[in-house]
């Protein structure tokens, strides 16, 4: 189940969240009310050079996990705004989580040898996650994420989505199967400026995590959705490998296909990451500073449709909200399984069908 939208600009025009608000709220039979949640790019203009830290707290304003936490944080970063993040209950979710957003940089001198200013960041997210009573929903520059326990209409109400401007735009709708639904379990799941929205299970989400937790990545948050986050973050934050690349080692071809076609490239890569292969049924979008990229699992187990009018592309678990969206869209289709369709801010407004399928072909 669960139902996925998103909207990319890649003129960086902003819009309000009242779009993607409508169109994963007519996804509504997709979820059970166990999850709902937005990411958004371009948010905090006037902290564009900022880490932008939201973090739930259990309890509320008092809650004594909070100044662990902000010691914490004054030990190891310049905190140069903090403040509480405005919420709206209402009948359908009267009370959750206190959350705060935190505008930050890193103190450089607390680097350790061979670390980057990013590996620092991520290993703050990490150690706050495995504290108790807390949990960094976002820590990107000039973006955040608002998610937790309801439909995904509610949850923006909850947060008053349409109150926030953005280029580009994420919307989950969750229907767990096999993990529990909590406010932390919602979707999209981020690191630095990656967030990712799923719709579907990942088989293979213990060896995944044991291979993340090598490189200093822990899964904390009761979900298999969190693995793919922190592998598309190794792969090419860490690893440096393509966009492409990355994509491939999530959703490898066979063997024998690999066998068939004698693509060394492709041996090697998924003889080096094999426990960083995603099984399972899923389509996903991964968005980044730099555009967004859209993928199925290569037996395409799971629906995703693109679509593009002029500048805006649009990808969705059901055609309808991209309908909703853009009536007369430039053109839509359902990509391959296995098959990335990478989005880039610098693409050209001219692309064709056949350029946009020629960014799949990965060599």
């Amino acid at each position: 189940m669960c139902g996925i939208v998103g909207i990319i600009n890649t003129d960086r025009k902003l819009i309000d969240g009242g779009y993607i608000r409508e169109a994963i709220r007519i996804q509504k039979e997709r979820g059970n009310g166990l999850g709902g949640g937005f990411a958004v790019y371009g948010i905090y203009p006037e902290h564009r050079d900022k880490y932008a830290f939201h973090i739930m707290f259990e309890g509320n304003r008092h809650s004594p996990y909070i100044p662990v936490v902000e010691d914490y944080l004054k030990s190891r970063m310049n905190i140069y705004q903090s403040e509480q993040i405005p919420v709206y209950p209402n009948d359908r979710i009267p009370k959750g989580p206190h959350f705060k957003r935190y505008f930050l940089k890193p103190l450089a001198e607390f680097f350790s040898p061979e670390q980057t200013e990013e590996d620092y960041v991520v290993e703050i997210v990490m150690t706050i996650n495995k504290m108790p009573g807390a949990y960094v929903v976002s820590s990107g520059k000039n973006m955040g994420v608002f998610k937790g326990m309801g439909y995904p209409e509610d949850i923006a109400d909850y947060f008053r989505i349409e109150d926030y401007k953005g280029y580009m735009w994420t919307a989950h709708n969750r229907f767990p199967t096999n993990t529990p639904g909590w406010w932390g379990g919602a979707h999209p799941f981020a690191i630095l400026d990656k967030a990712v929205v799923h719709n579907g299970e990942i088989t293979s989400y213990g060896t995944n995590v044991r291979w993340l937790e090598m490189y200093g990545y822990y899964c904390m948050l009761k979900t298999d959705t969190e693995v793919i986050t922190y592998i598309y973050d190794k792969l090419t934050r860490t690893d440096k490998l393509a966009p492409e690349n990355a994509c491939y080692v999530m959703a490898p071809s066979l063997w024998e296909d690999i066998d068939r076609t004698k693509d060394e490239k492709k041996k090697a890569l998924r003889q080096i990451y094999g426990s960083a292969i995603v099984n399972g049924p899923f389509g996903i979008v991964i968005t980044n500073q730099n555009g967004a990229i859209v993928l199925n699992d290569r037996n395409k187990l799971r629906p995703v449709v693109c679509a593009k009018a002029g500048s805006t592309f649009y990808a969705s678990s059901e055609e309808c909200s991209i309908r909703l969206l853009s009536p007369d869209a430039d053109m839509i289709w359902s990509p391959k399984g296995g098959e990335p369709v990478i989005i880039e801010f610098s693409v050209e407004e001219n692309l064709t069908v056949e350029k946009i399928k020629s960014s799949w072909t990965l060599w």
